[in-house]
């Protein structure tokens, strides 16, 4: 793996683990401030919204950083 492919890796890791840890808080956020939620449920709800967000931009925004790029 060339150095150019390792910096494509590594940026889009943080783009999708930031955009991830974003939905989770702003869930975790929306839940605090609204409803009638246990901490079970909002900290649950918040790892879910994280995997699946993770799951869904892990293949998505990859391809297109490495399009960008170059």
């Amino acid at each position: 793996m060339s150095s150019g492919e390792w910096n494509v890796g590594l940026i889009s890791a943080v783009v999708y683990s930031t955009l991830s840890t974003l939905a989770a808080g702003a869930f975790f956020a929306v839940t605090a401030l609204t409803g009638d939620y246990s901490w079970v449920a909002r900290i649950g709800g918040s790892a879910w919204v994280f995997l699946l967000s993770m799951i869904i931009l892990m293949p998505t925004v990859t391809p297109w950083l490495r399009r960008r790029l170059g």
